[in-house]
Parts: structure tokens; sequence; C-alpha cells
């Protein structure tokens, strides 16, 4: 008949004889920590400020929502102007990277394009009925690419930063 172990196999590591001095670790102390320096003000200025935290979800809706808003602010204050658009759309492709939470980080370069197209419908030229609105929207999509690809390129590379910052920090 087997006999199987009830305690952990012997890691190397021993205990001190009862009645030795416990090391400095073991006795609860610790080396005396390097003095903080606090951080600069532009750090702390950015810290009083909101932090909120979307899932992949939330930050798909708060990015299309933002851009069609936007989008349809564009077409009222500034007659339709793709330019001012494509320079809204970078800020918040980059608030929707930084916002969103540690799981869902993956999913801020996949939410941006989508929202960049949802936020055109009011912006790009509608005239002729539903064939010129798409018309329009894909002539859109394909003059503002630059934009385009800039937004998304600033989330993913910010999504992809935070993602090792976070790989790191759990491996330490």
């Amino acid at each position: 008949m087997e006999h199987h172990r009830t305690r952990p196999p012997h890691n190397g590591t021993r205990r001190p004889a009862p009645g030795a001095p416990l090391p400095a670790q073991a006795r609860g102390e610790r080396r005396p920590a390097a003095p903080r320096r606090p951080p600069p003000p532009v750090v702390q200025t950015l810290r009083r400020f909101p932090n909120p935290r979307l899932t992949g979800l939330g930050g798909g809706l708060f990015c299309a929502g933002l851009m069609f808003t936007l989008g349809f602010l564009v077409s009222l204050l500034f007659g339709s102007s793709l330019t001012v658009y494509g320079v809204l759309f970078v800020p918040v492709s980059v608030l929707t990277a930084v916002w969103m939470r540690r799981g869902d980080l993956l999913t801020a370069p996949i939410i941006v394009p989508i929202a960049f197209a949802a936020g055109l419908v009011p912006v790009a030229d509608s005239s002729g009925g539903t064939s010129g609105r798409l018309m329009g929207l894909f002539t859109a999509l394909a003059t503002q690419a630059g934009w385009l690809y800039a937004g998304t390129l600033a989330a993913g590379v910010i999504a992809l930063v935070r993602r090792i910052r976070l790989v790191r920090h759990r491996s330490r």
C-alpha cells in the first residue's frame, strides 16, 4: 500500500534552533527605506482629476457617444469640418485608452475606430438621401484616414504600455 506525503517536500530552508536569534526579516524589521521625494507638480495636478475605470462596453459607449456628440457639434459650429473632427478624435481616443479598466485594456484600439465611424455620421456630407449619406461617410473615412490611424495608434500604444507595466508589476 502506498503512503502519500502529507507535508510538502523540504525546500532547503531551515528553521533556526530554539533560542537562536531570528534574522531581521523574520523579526518584522525592515531595512530603512530611502526618503520619498514628492512627485512633480504636473503629476500632482493630474492626480486631482477624476480617474474612472471603464469596462470594454462602457469604454465603447463613452467613446462612441462622445464622438457622435462632438460630430454633431462640429457640424453645427464649424460647418462639418472633418479636420476639426479629426483633431478632436485624438484626445478622445487617448482618454478612452487611459480610462479603460486593466482587464479590458486591449479593447481600446478596437473601440476607437468604431467610435470614429459612428461620429462621422453627422459630419459627413449627406446630400442625396441614403446613398448620398453612405457615399459621404465612405469618402470621409477615406480622406480622414490619417486622423483615424493617429487616434488608433495613440490608443494602442497607451494600452500596450499600460499592459506591459501591469504584467511587470504582477511578476514582481
